[in-house]
């Protein structure tokens, strides 16, 4: 049996495949497929066939070609998903579904600060409590943060649209409505940003690449409905790498606040940026693969990446349909909690997502649940030093810290890549790509070409050992509530973003270089509530999330 393994003849393989199977013209072809052509595609994916057996397939990959064909002449936006569906729950898994309203921890008696500059850093419970109380009106309080965000942008790169018709409109119907005594909760009246990867009626909403810069969608994602209905008022499309990449897109590359000098990190980088500035008091990011936890980590704020499937991704760009996940940033724990209230559940359009309960209580003992941590991570963390006394922490708190050890992770990363190729397909094959600004190796533009190069079969025998995973995952969960692990620098965040567990991420001092710091918690699937809990209880016995950078407190 003749093989294929030369670098010359891969080479030429990954040419003859990109026109054998058409992976980057809309052309229709007439020419057959021949035996050479299929020997190079086949040394692609580390497969020999015989001459008799490719004589065999020839009828088979023509007709496969010609349905290509057809398939590329349909309109397959980005917003229609698969059929297939993932589900992040193990066999046997026990989904609790009675739900009850979350309980937060009452607000202090609120006042307003003799300098107004301080508001731009109250918790959501404190504005909360100003507006209720009608010590200051959603109007006055959204004009506040329109001018920050107009103020630092200039610095911080952080904004892609303002929305201040919009917040105006929502803030002065939110002040009539609280007159009225139609107080509709915490986050009535409320500013804040979304990444904008999130569909805004009215207004654009580009990915953060120039391709789709003047793109817009006549309807709102659902978490922008879910907000509006909550009271919350929109004040700006904050930015995110292109596409979802990173923190430079089409117009600049966002901002740290710690040092404008560097980056956010992404693909939430305005996100971030935007909350540690104190320009938002929250704002909504997505990850798929560590895009939450990184630029929260990079900006000191408060990231929680929920489980796979309790928010709906409606009007949401897609990326990876069985990754995408979509959570608050915050700079306290409890108001994640409170956003994340507002946000999750199912809504009909986006059917990935499951009913279970959140029931956030803040009045439940954290005490009682049982933590893990990833002894070995800790031992080579990047932030060892602010680590280790995060650990004591927890200690002196009366947590008995047990050491855990995760699942083997096999080699499935490419589930993304091909995910990611069938989605920004239409990009490909036009050749629009060349507009992306970042190009490269590492960069989209070329994941996207090379994602054409993964053999279904793969994808499908990957998803089955990321079932296999996922039962690792539930085995590891039978002992523990949640793990402790260091936010980089080790498999946690790749292993649970693949099987859909949640994450909770927070500030936990600094580096010698100013820059922050972050720690993280990884709790089981829908497991939100003990996680917040978890975290508000740590950063009660700390105070990193209540520092801000110096220049923009002004």
């Amino acid at each position: 049996m003749r093989t294929f393994s030369s670098r010359s003849v891969i080479l030429l393989a990954v040419i003859v495949l990109s026109f054998a199977l058409g992976a980057f013209t809309t052309y229709t072809y007439s020419v057959q497929i021949t035996k050479e052509q299929v020997q190079a595609a086949s040394a692609i994916s580390g497969l020999s066939f015989t001459d008799p057996e490719i004589d065999d397939m020839l009828s088979s990959l023509d007709n496969f070609r010609s349905a290509y064909d057809e398939l590329r002449q349909a309109d397959i936006p980005n917003a229609l998903p698969p059929a297939l569906q993932f589900n992040p729950l193990p066999m046997g898994f026990p989904l609790h579904t009675d739900k009850v309203p979350a309980v937060f921890r009452p607000a202090d008696e609120v006042s307003l600060p003799e300098n107004l500059s301080d508001l731009a850093f109250y918790s959501i419970q404190d504005l909360a409590s100003l507006i209720r109380t009608r010590k200051i009106s959603s109007e006055n309080l959204t004009r506040f943060f329109l001018d920050r965000l107009k103020k630092y942008d200039k610095d911080l790169h952080c904004v892609i649209t303002l929305t201040e018709e919009l917040a105006l409109e929502q803030a002065r119907k939110a002040d009539a409505e609280i007159a009225a005594g139609n107080y509709r909760g915490l986050l009535h009246g409320i500013p804040y940003g979304a990444k904008d990867l999130l569909a805004t009626r009215n207004y654009l909403t580009t990915w953060g690449a120039m391709p789709y810069k003047d793109q817009s969608f006549g309807y709102d994602a659902t978490v922008i409905q879910k907000l509006e209905a909550a009271g919350a008022v929109l004040v700006a499309k904050l930015t995110l790498g292109a596409l979802a990449m990173g923190d430079v897109w089409f117009g600049e590359r966002t901002r740290n606040p710690w040092n404008t000098e560097t980056g956010s990190s992404g693909s939430s980088a305005g996100s971030a940026s935007a909350v540690a500035a104190g320009l938002v008091p929250f704002a909504i990011g997505t990850e798929t693969l560590g895009s939450i936890v990184s630029p929260s980590t990079t900006c000191g704020v408060t990231g929680l990446r929920p489980t796979f499937g309790r928010v709906s991704k409606f009007g949401a760009m897609a990326l990876s349909w069985s990754m995408d996940k979509i959570g608050p940033i915050t700079r306290y724990a409890e108001d994640a909690a409170i956003v994340f209230e507002a946000i999750y559940g199912p809504d009909g359009q986006d059917m990935s997502v499951i009913d279970a309960a959140f029931n956030y209580d803040y009045r439940e003992d954290p005490k009682k649940l049982r933590i893990g941590y990833l002894a070995e991570a800790f031992a080579s963390s990047r932030f060892r030093a602010q680590d280790s006394i995060s650990l004591q922490v927890l200690r002196d708190l009366g947590y008995e810290l047990v050491p855990i050890t995760l699942p083997e992770l096999p080699n499935i990363r490419f589930i993304l890549t091909a995910e990611a190729a069938a989605a920004f397909d239409e990009l490909t094959r036009s050749d629009r790509d060349d507009l992306m600004v970042r190009q490269g190796k590492g960069a989209w533009p070329n994941t996207f070409r090379s994602g054409r190069m993964i053999p279904a079969v793969e994808y499908i025998q990957a998803n089955r050992l990321r079932s296999r995973l996922i039962e690792q995952m539930d085995d590891l969960f039978e002992d523990i509530d949640l793990y402790v692990h260091p936010s980089w620098g080790n498999n946690s965040l790749t292993i649970t973003n693949f099987t859909g567990h949640p994450c909770v991420v927070v500030p936990n001092g600094f580096q010698d270089n100013g820059l922050p710091s972050s720690i993280s918690f990884t709790g089981s699937l829908f497991g939100e509530a003990d996680l917040l809990r978890f975290a508000e209880t740590f950063q009660q016995a700390t105070n990193f999330h209540t520092q801000h950078p110096e220049w923009v407190k002004d």
